[in-house]
């Protein structure tokens, strides 16, 4: 089993919802965060199914991910 990263983005349309540390092009969506998460891991299974395990990376670098806000 291997553990992935994914970023969940709340957008006013719905959620969309892409890993970290895989390579290629891997995105989910839903109507809500839930249907996001189940679309993008059946995304990612598919990905790898199709393009082999080489595309994920061995240790992602990221530990943790962080939103911040910043006023100009």
């Amino acid at each position: 089993m291997t553990n992935i990263k994914i970023i969940v983005e709340k957008h006013s349309d719905g959620y969309i919802a892409y890993p970290l540390g895989i390579q290629g092009v891997v995105i989910g969506e839903g109507n809500t965060y839930e249907e996001a998460l189940t679309d993008v891991r059946s995304a990612i299974q598919f990905h790898v199914e199709t393009f082999g395990a080489e595309v994920l990376e061995p240790e992602s670098p990221v530990l943790e991910a962080f939103v911040a806000e910043a006023s100009l």
